[in-house]
């Protein structure tokens, strides 16, 4: 909204401060709308959600040893999600540029994932032994936005004057220096992995159905990564902040044609809106940390979670960049394998269990690690693995 009334006052002949117009003076006010409003109003939010009873539902009712380290969290509300969903929507408003079309992506993303995340909590706390949504309908609900993302990306049309929202647009380096321009659709079938300098280029009506599907599996797949993820104090806010640290320096660099093509990255007309968003997103979980922390006044719950795991894993898919995402999100994928790889053993190898309990955090609680232990280890991880990601950049 400032960006838009600004470039009209530009337009009108007034002199306006140019600082505000730069996408890395957005992405660090963007930053600190999100942390300050979480400062400001989380402890009142709290109290409200405190009032309303929305507490936390434990379900560990097999694993006696993690139901008596849990009773601290019997009354401390969940669904705190809400709390940065509507920082980010606000920072969003001020800060974004509503003409692009990966503005509108993220927010409708970030909006229904929560949505989707906010009806399962309300189904749990409003009966006790509620599992909340079924899966089945879960994956339905995220099939339905991949599909809504691949449809878009493969029918906008590049370069129309008369729409408001302009589509993503993307230029490649060849050899030689020769810059070749792609639709949205054309660089959708493209995947870059990290450490390897040319893309995996998929084709034909095949290539089309498998870019669906592994965009179906990336944003699935990462909503529900953060989502199991989200079991100890700080554990999913911290690790995603980290993925959204690095996904917000690809951004930011694919926006600049000298330095994607020096980086040998795609460069993505507009993708400092991806990079304004996912500050925003940093600064919102940030902030939630300050709450979130060891001993947690509120928890993220399914609304938080599939939130921030949706815009990481569309994020990723806008940027091209899945295989980084599965890379700097390694915690995460660990995570996810561990329940996989549980859920296979106990089914087909007759009861016996790879960990002592499932996802992978629970293990080391019953091994004895203190709940701080394995938070400060899997953020050192997950650090160590932002690192690398980022290193892949030059690397190539």
């Amino acid at each position: 909204m400032i960006p838009f009334f600004l470039d009209w006052l530009m337009k009108a002949g007034f002199k306006v401060p140019t600082l505000f117009l730069y996408a890395s003076s957005r992405m660090i006010f963007a930053t600190l709308t999100t942390v300050v409003l979480s400062i400001l109003f989380g402890r009142l939010f709290i109290t409200k959600l405190c009032a309303l009873k929305v507490g936390h539902t434990v379900r560990i009712s097999d694993v006696p040893a993690l139901r008596e380290q849990y009773k601290k969290d019997k009354d401390v509300p969940s669904m705190g999600g809400i709390l940065f969903i509507t920082q980010i929507f606000l920072a969003s408003l001020l800060w974004m540029d509503f003409t692009s079309a990966f503005t509108w992506i993220l927010l409708f993303t970030m909006l229904s994932m929560g949505a989707l995340g906010a009806i399962d909590d309300y189904a749990k706390l409003k009966k006790r032994d509620s599992k909340g949504i079924p899966p089945r309908a879960k994956m339905a609900l995220q099939l339905l936005l991949s599909f809504g993302l691949m449809g878009y990306l493969w029918t906008a049309t590049p370069h129309d004057k008369s729409a408001f929202i302009k589509p993503p647009v993307a230029k490649e380096k060849h050899e030689g220096g020769a810059i070749k321009e792609l639709t949205a659709k054309e660089y959708s079938l493209q995947y870059y992995l990290p450490f390897c300098k040319n893309p995996i280029v998929l084709t034909g009506l095949f290539g089309a159905a498998v870019a669906f599907l592994f965009t179906t599996f990336v944003i699935s797949g990462s909503a529900n990564a953060v989502n199991l993820t989200d079991g100890l104090d700080g554990l999913a806010a911290g690790l995603a902040l980290f993925v959204a640290f690095v996904l917000a320096v690809v951004a930011f660099l694919s926006n600049h044609t000298t330095i994607a093509h020096y980086l040998n990255i795609l460069y993505i007309e507009g993708s400092s809106e991806i990079a304004v968003f996912l500050a925003a997103t940093m600064g919102a979980l940030l902030g939630f940390l300050w709450f979130n922390g060891y001993p947690a006044e509120i928890f993220m719950g399914d609304t938080g979670s599939l939130a921030i795991g949706g815009i990481l894993g569309v994020s990723a898919v806008l940027l091209r960049r899945e295989f980084l995402l599965a890379l700097v999100g390694g915690v995460f994928v660990a995570e996810t394998l561990s329940v996989i790889l549980q859920v296979w053993s106990v089914r087909y190898r007759g009861g016996k269990r790879i960990f002592k309990c499932a996802p992978l955090h629970h293990h080391f609680q019953i091994t004895g690690w203190h709940e701080t232990k394995i938070v400060m280890r899997f953020w050192m991880i997950g650090l160590i693995l932002s690192l690398i990601g980022l290193a892949s950049l030059k690397v190539q």
